[in-house]
């Protein structure tokens, strides 16, 4: 395969991602953890932090259908088409000021696929990615349905476990999940919570 100048860390899923009419190959990533757990429903509501470039919310719209609703949030702004009732909100979840006035809220699923800008020293970027899950799941525990699901990226590092533990505390169940489409060099799992307790 050829190299893409323009995006050197391109692999057959970015081209699959581009054929389907996904933004990014992340998608693949949720889709095998639906796949596997089943945690998206139709008719849910659905909130996506940190949705940019939107493959995520378009993948959920397509499950929720015209019955649910798909909230997503991300600094940067969006340019895609969703079926799905929708809103995508160009802002930063720290400056959201009501998640219950958001449509859709209180929410069946809280997915946080964010990672914060890279500084190539892991421990640092592993911590980063920590605060970033803290605030993830402190939203999901204050905007989830009792029995909601919440789904959050996290590169590993010497906080992992207590953010394991954290979900533990607040789902019937937690599970570790290594998508096989994450790239072999990157140290990210996702941690699931299912069944949220309230």
């Amino acid at each position: 395969m050829k190299k893409n100048k323009k995006n050197p860390w391109a692999d057959h899923y970015t081209y699959q991602a581009k054929k389907e009419k996904y933004p990014a190959r992340s998608v693949y990533k949720l889709k095998e953890i639906q796949s596997k757990y089943k945690l998206i429903r139709s008719g849910d509501s659905v909130l996506d932090l940190g949705c940019a470039p939107g493959s995520w919310s378009l993948f959920v719209s397509e499950i929720v259908g015209q019955s649910g609703y798909i909230t997503g949030i991300d600094l940067k702004k969006l340019n895609i088409k969703i079926k799905s009732p929708h809103c995508l909100m160009n802002d930063d979840i720290f400056l959201v000021k009501d998640f219950n006035a958001i449509t859709g809220a209180p929410f069946d699923v809280v997915l946080s696929d964010m990672a914060p800008n890279t500084t190539g020293r892991k421990d640092v970027d592993a911590l980063r990615s920590f605060q970033l899950c803290e605030v993830a799941l402190e939203i999901s525990q204050k905007h989830l349905k009792t029995g909601g699901h919440f789904v959050c990226k996290i590169f590993q590092g010497e906080d992992t476990q207590q953010m394991i533990d954290a979900v533990k505390a607040a789902y019937s169940a937690c599970r570790l999940f290594r998508p096989k489409t994450t790239r072999k060099a990157s140290n990210e799992i996702y941690i699931i919570g299912i069944n949220y307790k309230k």
